[in-house]
């Protein structure tokens, strides 16, 4: 099976600044990793493809990442990018990124939304006039919320039924503190809708960092996979960020662990053709 990491990130803290990034818990990450850094770790891993997606909101970054792409001779098969989705021309804006360097490679925008103070920020008009336009422009959108905003990202994609949207990190379930609700419920809200998919990605450092194994995250996977199922579920490494707990090979680990019970067709879904399918991935 050929499997598909469908969420890491490439960054280089000399050339811009992560503000997320800022907390001491936060420095065994706080150094640039490459596309060498990448290729070495997902041949280790046994990953053959992978979806880089943008971690600020800048479009130097998205630009840069674009190129790492086509510079990566087919290991990142797709890059989910950031653009304004507030302003006048998203439209404009997307046209003139795939008009660029590795522009072919971009098949998703996302807009750290875990960070907007108003829960509803994806209910405003223009945030959604945005989403329109990257719709049609026939692009995923992935949706990096938290569970107060879960109502509103549902909102968003029941008002797109055209759209393709992807939740990231199944909306960052509160394992460490071993609570499932209020978080099992609004993800199930979701998951009826069917324009929407799901990675299994992010859980480890939802855990405790230090403190941490299959059993506890368990749960919460087997939640995701069983209100989406598997054929909207994908899985993601969440690469570097999951070095805070765990190592690129423990986290696919986890997974393979964790998509133990699933038939041969559902987990080359999970580790394949969810990921593909969502964002059409020439893999």
């Amino acid at each position: 099976m050929t499997v598909v990491d469908a969420h890491h990130h490439l960054w280089d803290t000399r050339v811009r600044e992560y503000a997320w990034m800022a907390g001491p818990e936060l420095a065994p990450i706080r150094r640039p990793f490459t596309l060498d850094d990448l290729r070495r770790e997902a041949s280790a891993a046994g990953v053959a493809h992978t979806v880089l997606v943008q971690a600020v909101g800048d479009l130097g970054e998205t630009r840069e990442l674009l190129a790492a792409a086509a510079a990566s001779e087919g290991l990142v098969a797709g890059v989910v990018g950031w653009v304004d989705l507030t302003a006048a021309d998203v439209a404009g804006v997307l046209d003139r990124l795939r008009a660029g360097p590795g522009g072919d490679r971009l098949v998703g925008v996302r807009h750290q939304v875990q960070d907007e103070p108003d829960p509803a920020w994806l209910a405003r008009a223009d945030v959604r006039r945005g989403l329109r336009a990257v719709a049609d422009a026939g692009l995923a959108y992935d949706l990096l919320v938290l569970v107060p905003q879960l109502p509103a990202a549902r909102a968003a994609v029941a008002a797109l039924p055209d759209a393709r949207f992807v939740l990231d990190h199944a909306a960052k379930p509160a394992i460490a503190a071993g609570s499932l609700e209020p978080w099992a419920g609004e993800l199930a809200a979701l998951a009826r809708l069917p324009n929407v998919a799901c990675k299994l990605s992010g859980l480890v450092t939802e855990a405790r960092w230090d403190d941490w194994d299959a059993d506890r995250i368990r749960p919460y996977a087997d939640h995701v996979l069983g209100v989406f199922g598997p054929e909207r579920v994908m899985f993601g490494s969440d690469w570097p960020v999951c070095r805070l707990a765990a190592s690129y090979v423990q986290v696919r680990q986890l997974a393979e662990t964790l998509a133990a019970g699933l038939s041969p067709a559902e987990r080359e879904a999970v580790f394949h053709r969810t990921a593909a399918h969502a964002y059409r991935l020439a893999v």
